[in-house]
């Protein structure tokens, strides 16, 4: 805490606040208790301007365009490091030895595996169900299965969960994704990586051999790096709430799905693409451009701007490059590739885009790559959520490690009627 307070001044009365300092970032006003010394509330829709939490995992700097997980950049992970490794950095704070890498990793291969009864679950819902209503409803009934590791108050129980749903979330993506295409589902291969196991289980089928191709492995890691997290978001700071009433972990994981299926926050990628489909080629590109310019018109550029990024997202640049990665690996020769890099570049050059500072963020490129190497669009969300669940893991265990921690309680500016006495039928007009 500094020596720094702020002044407020209410009905006459002045009032002193601490103003606490982070290791980086704008300070922090302490008003815990402005309602008990002003008996007033503070009104802040969406909490843009509310400091939920203290947390040591994930910075980010919205005008300067940097991401960092526990104090590294997000370039140097995507090009540098593997999922497996920045999961174990989100978890434990530091990057691992190469033996902690290593039983790291043999540890969550040792929990892929699904209860299998849980393949009946799967058969009670119907086979054109969205892949996330299937996520939501399997994730929440882990709980109903694991009942060794759903003790909040146990350390090694929560470590037990949080590896179990780091493990089996690619499982249950992959059986989502089979069941609504009328496959069987495939078991888990402890001989493949963590993404190479995924892709298995999600593009191969028994009556052949699978190959796991190393470039699109190569740029499925990478995806899940960029997405593993990101503050306090919407499905993050829907994890923590749940998380704060003392929930158990797939509950949690659950809700956080549930949060992340808004299409204005994990279906991002999939409305970028439908829209680079809509352009078609990049001779319409400029009527777009006009469009999107139009205040009467309700079209709209998908993936460019970013509720907190006011610069360039630093998960577009590693996107874009795997991008070209991923179609020359697989000779795609698609337009929509050649839509997206030149919208790209005749809207950062646009005054219009540059004065409102709408720069592409990572769902611009996410969803071409997706569609690329062979998702439909309804397994995009899935794909985000598997990815993300680390970082969700990562910040309901250091909630419930905070001293600190009490059950979410947001208050409110209360609009409604006054106080007025019930009406018998018979006297309303």
């Amino acid at each position: 805490m500094s020596n720094k307070s702020a002044k407020l001044e209410v009905a006459d009365k002045n009032f002193d606040f601490p103003v606490l300092e982070g290791t980086l970032g704008p300070d922090v006003i302490d008003i815990r208790k402005l309602y008990g010394q002003t008996g007033r509330f503070t009104y802040d829709p969406g909490f843009t301007s509310t400091a939920a939490c203290e947390s040591a995992l994930t910075y980010i700097d919205g005008e300067e365009g940097v991401l960092l997980h526990r104090g590294y950049p997000i370039g140097q992970l995507a090009e540098k490091s593997s999922f497996m490794e920045v999961s174990y950095l989100l978890l434990n704070g530091e990057l691992p030895s190469k033996t902690e890498l290593d039983d790291f990793t043999y540890t969550i291969s040792r929990h892929t595996m699904l209860h299998e009864q849980l393949a009946t679950f799967y058969r009670g819902f119907r086979r054109d169900a969205h892949p996330m209503a299937v996520m939501c409803g399997v994730v929440g009934a882990l709980s109903a299965f694991y009942h060794d590791s759903t003790d909040i108050t146990d350390p090694e129980q929560r470590k037990i969960a949080s590896h179990r749903l780091i493990a089996k979330m690619p499982t249950i993506a992959a059986m989502a994704y089979k069941y609504t295409v009328g496959q069987p589902f495939m078991y888990p291969d402890n001989n493949l990586s963590y993404t190479g196991n995924f892709l298995k289980m999600t593009f191969g089928v028994p009556a052949e051999q699978y190959e796991v191709h190393p470039a699109i492995e190569k740029a499925m890691d990478r995806i899940f790096i960029l997405h593993a997290d990101h503050e306090q978001n919407a499905s993050t700071s829907t994890v923590r709430l749940a998380g704060s009433s003392g929930a158990n972990p797939f509950a949690c994981i659950a809700a956080g799905i549930a949060c992340l299926w808004g299409p204005a926050h994990g279906g991002a990628n999939e409305a970028a693409l439908n829209m680079l489909r809509e352009i078609g080629t990049p001779d319409q590109i400029p009527h777009y451009i006009e469009r999107a310019k139009d205040k009467n018109d309700p079209f709209r550029l998908m993936g460019f701007g970013h509720r907190v990024y006011k610069n360039y997202d630093p998960r577009a640049t590693v996107m874009q490059e795997t991008v070209r990665e991923v179609f020359d690996a697989l000779k795609v020769n698609d337009p929509v590739f050649e839509v997206a890099l030149q919208l790209e570049e005749m809207a950062l050059n646009d005054p219009y885009f540059i004065e409102k500072k709408l720069f592409p963020n990572v769902d611009f490129y996410s969803g071409v790559i997706l569609s690329a190497i062979g998702f439909p669009t309804t397994m995009f969300t899935v794909l985000f959520a598997l990815a993300r669940t680390v970082g969700w893991v990562a910040q309901w265990n250091e909630m419930i490690s905070d001293p600190e921690q009490k059950i979410g309680r947001p208050r409110q500016l209360y609009t409604g009627p006054t106080e007025r006495n019930y009406v018998p039928m018979a006297d309303r007009k």
